[in-house]
């Protein structure tokens, strides 16, 4: 009898594993092709509903779940998940935000704590938001990437360098649900031709 219960247990945590949704990329979510001007600078154009109350769904507290490709553009296949949490809010005369992103989980600092700040820009004139993020490891603020939502989902976008080597690096929200949003981050070494994507989180608002 105890042999058969044993067995029952496992066969549910085993079914409870399989049931468990992994963060992943939707593809029914096309990247949108990039465009260059004549000096090789990305050319964005904000979509015709771009607004300063795009990023309005994330003010408030949060609790994330992360997950993260251990090594970047070297073709791994191997993910760590961790919690975080964040807590948003508008800033500027409601033109901007900004939150905290904190963890005790980073892979490779676990049990230091580990805080990102992300500034968001709307600016009125082009349309587009620009996000910029710094971490509390570095201290440097990063460039930002530019874009704008169209139908609940933002594409943002930035020339930049990893280890040494020119890429294009996206952040993606998707909010079409806004109670559970999504992002995304994927890196280019090809001009947009193809992407990797090398992290994930998913947002729980906290009451």
């Amino acid at each position: 009898m105890k042999y058969s219960i044993t067995i029952l247990f496992l066969a549910i945590c085993s079914f409870a594993q399989a049931q468990t949704p992994v963060l992943t990329t939707d593809p029914s979510l096309p990247i949108p092709k990039l465009n260059f001007d004549d000096k090789g600078d990305l050319k964005i154009t904000a979509s015709a509903t771009s607004s300063p109350s795009d990023f309005d769904f994330l003010v408030g507290k949060w609790k994330m779940h992360n997950r993260r490709l251990n090594k970047r553009l070297e073709n791994c296949r191997d993910w760590t998940e961790f919690d975080s949490s964040d807590e948003n809010s508008k800033t500027l005369s409601g033109t901007a935000d900004m939150d905290i992103y904190s963890t005790t989980e980073m892979p490779g600092q676990e049990g230091k704590r580990f805080e990102g700040l992300t500034l968001r820009l709307f600016n009125p004139n082009t349309r587009l938001w620009s996000l910029y993020w710094v971490a509390s490891n570095t201290g440097v603020l990063d460039p930002p990437v530019v874009g704008s939502f169209e139908n609940n989902v933002g594409h943002f976008f930035c020339k930049d360098t990893f280890k040494g080597k020119p890429i294009i690096m996206m952040f993606r929200w998707d909010a079409r649900n806004k109670d559970r949003p999504v992002w995304g981050q994927a890196f280019s070494s090809d001009n947009g031709k193809t992407w990797e994507w090398n992290m994930y989180n998913v947002s729980e608002r906290i009451p």
